[in-house]
């Protein structure tokens, strides 16, 4: 595992949150953060600019936090795992500390320069350069960066037209920069914004709700297989507890809330425009049940471990892919986590694409699963807390 980063005669110990969950074989930052703390580096007129805030955008482990810290930026992620990295690298480092704030915060305006790691999804990068095009001006320097796979066509479109003309940079160490000047008329143009997006959906109980999704919501546009797969499944009885574990849109938890008047849900994820989708489902769909949800964003379940009521259900379609690696890392936590936090005769119920060794995961964890479906393509485990 590599977790020193040096550049510039600054070395850093840098990790991925949790380290103890952390894969031996992934670090905490890519080329694309190298290049652009290079290429930040190599313009020392912004060293004059020192009365506009910097902005780091999807700084996706806090390599660039770290390497700014002492410039107070503002901090941008819709990750609570980027944010509990940034923190506790800014600790270990012996770094000052850096204002945080979630996608869906107001950005503040005037930046002087804005840095902003490619996220996965197209959808989230509109979003927020839609969010940038109410605070940058002709004179804000806006740096972007990815591996070069990333930066395709739509990506340089999505620049040219929310703020301005772009280029790139030739590509090293197979990433690469983006630059984009953006311009008043541009700027002042007007611009629909299509977030979040809405759709129909009818769930098991005949029940149509309204799912409304933020920009970096999974399966935005409609129900994923998975999803729908375990809908059709699940079981919630009268006075459940229930946790729908990586939320997403909460449309786990909302097929709860028609099952039974009486259950609880906690609506869980890293993503704080998947909780926020969640909270406005709820209240678009169940407004008389919204006092009897709670919507936590965490790391798996390390925030309710502490003090949460008894739960006797947990609702999971894990992810496996964290940024753009794929890893099962959190899949197995949010195993763990769900374990610590049952009741004894507690279940938890995932589903999952079948090549995925889950069974075997689960066994060694929990002891006794059964396999409640299958098809195809997807197997619904339920795994018994003895």
């Amino acid at each position: 595992m590599t977790t020193k980063f040096s550049l510039f005669d600054q070395d850093f110990e840098l990790i991925r949150y949790p380290a103890k969950h952390q894969h031996k074989s992934l670090q905490a930052w890519d080329s694309a953060d190298e290049y652009i703390i290079e290429q930040v580096h190599s313009q020392p007129e912004l060293n004059n600019l020192a009365t506009k805030p910097w902005l780091i955008i999807n700084d996706d482990f806090g390599a660039l936090g770290c390497v700014f810290a002492d410039r107070q930026p503002v901090w941008v992620s819709d990750s609570k795992i980027a944010e509990l990295s940034l923190n506790e690298n800014l600790v270990n480092n012996q770094r000052p500390s850096v204002a945080t704030q979630d996608c869906l915060a107001p950005l503040p305006a005037n930046p002087a320069i804005v840095m902003i790691k490619i996220p996965r999804t197209l959808a989230l990068l509109e979003s927020q350069l839609l969010a940038l095009r109410e605070v940058a001006t002709p004179d804000t320097v806006m740096i972007a960066g990815g591996k070069v796979k990333t930066i395709t066509r739509s990506v340089l479109n999505l620049f040219e037209r929310l703020l301005g003309p772009t280029s790139t940079s030739l590509a090293k160490k197979k990433s690469r920069l983006i630059f984009c000047q953006p311009q008043a008329n541009i700027l002042n143009q007007s611009v629909n914004n299509p977030y979040p997006s809405r759709w129909q959906c009818q769930l098991p109980t005949a029940q149509s709700v309204t799912v409304s999704n933020h920009a970096n919501v999974f399966s935005r546009q409609s129900l994923d297989i998975g999803a729908r797969f375990l809908l059709d499944n699940m079981q919630v009885n009268p006075h459940d507890n229930v946790v729908d574990l990586g939320c997403g849109n909460g449309v786990l938890g909302l097929n709860a809330l028609s099952m039974s008047e009486n259950c609880r849900v906690t609506f869980v994820d890293e993503s704080y425009m998947a909780v926020e989708s969640a909270r406005q489902n709820v209240q678009d769909n169940f407004p008389d049940r919204l006092a009897k949800c709670h919507f936590v964003v965490s790391n798996c379940l390390e925030t309710l471990l502490s003090d949460a009521p008894l739960v006797n259900k947990v609702f999971c379609n894990p992810p496996f892919h964290q940024q753009n690696a794929v890893t099962d890392h959190i899949a197995w936590q949010m195993f763990h986590d769900a374990y610590e936090l049952l009741g004894k005769g507690g279940h938890l119920i995932v589903v999952a694409n079948r090549h995925l060794d889950y069974y075997h995961t689960l066994k060694r964890l929990f002891g006794n699963v059964t396999t409640l479906a299958s098809h195809n393509k997807f197997v619904i485990f339920s795994a018994a807390k003895r």
